[in-house]
């Protein structure tokens, strides 16, 4: 199941960005290093990168090889639920920014501005929010509460990179600095 829903996200999200956002798919697909992009973002991809790696390692050799938890099905089906909803709230905001590069840089070529609608009007990191709902999934779905362990970390890593990021957006990109001030929370609505 995790390995269909993957694809179908990967797939059906890149289908979706070729044919109504390009210029968002070619920057999607770029490298983890890129020219324009912040020193201290270059230095941060490898090891999150390596981290990442490493933890669907482990929930691969928890959940499938040696079953190391024993998730019951009704949080399997949490993880599902939470996978599928990080989808969602990835595609909305794609749909909503086409300034979502992977890297942190200001995309002066593109005519880079601040978005506030869609998901960008409740908190001003959607992707990151997705991408908490997928960490939180992903380890259920799959069987591991260790996956679910480690993936605390991760979540810690993108919290810091979200304040550095602001940092950046609020010293260059303009109006953000008034976007932060009207969409008060990062990632979870009246909590961060």
């Amino acid at each position: 199941i995790y390995l269909w829903l993957t694809a179908a996200m990967s797939f059906g999200g890149g289908d979706w960005l070729a044919r109504h956002d390009p210029g968002l798919l070619e920057e999607r697909l770029g490298s983890l290093i890129q020219r324009g992009q912040k020193g201290w973002d270059k230095l941060f991809m490898v090891p999150m990168l390596a981290i990442w790696l490493g933890w669907l390692v482990l929930m691969g050799l928890d959940g499938g090889r040696y079953h190391w938890s024993s998730v019951p099905l009704y949080a399997q089906a949490l993880g599902f639920v939470l996978l599928c909803l990080a989808s969602y709230l990835f595609w909305l905001t794609l749909r909503a920014n086409s300034f979502a590069a992977p890297v942190i840089k200001i995309q002066k070529e593109r005519g880079h501005k601040v978005v506030s609608t869609g998901p960008y009007a409740y908190v001003r990191h959607p992707m990151y929010a997705g991408v908490l709902l997928f960490i939180l999934g992903a380890p259920l779905l799959l069987g591991s509460w260790w996956g679910l362990l480690a993936g605390a970390l991760i979540i810690v890593l993108i919290g810091v990179r979200a304040v550095l990021e602001e940092r950046m957006l609020t010293a260059e990109l303009e109006g953000y600095a008034e976007y932060a001030e009207r969409v008060r929370y990062r990632l979870v609505p009246r909590v961060w």
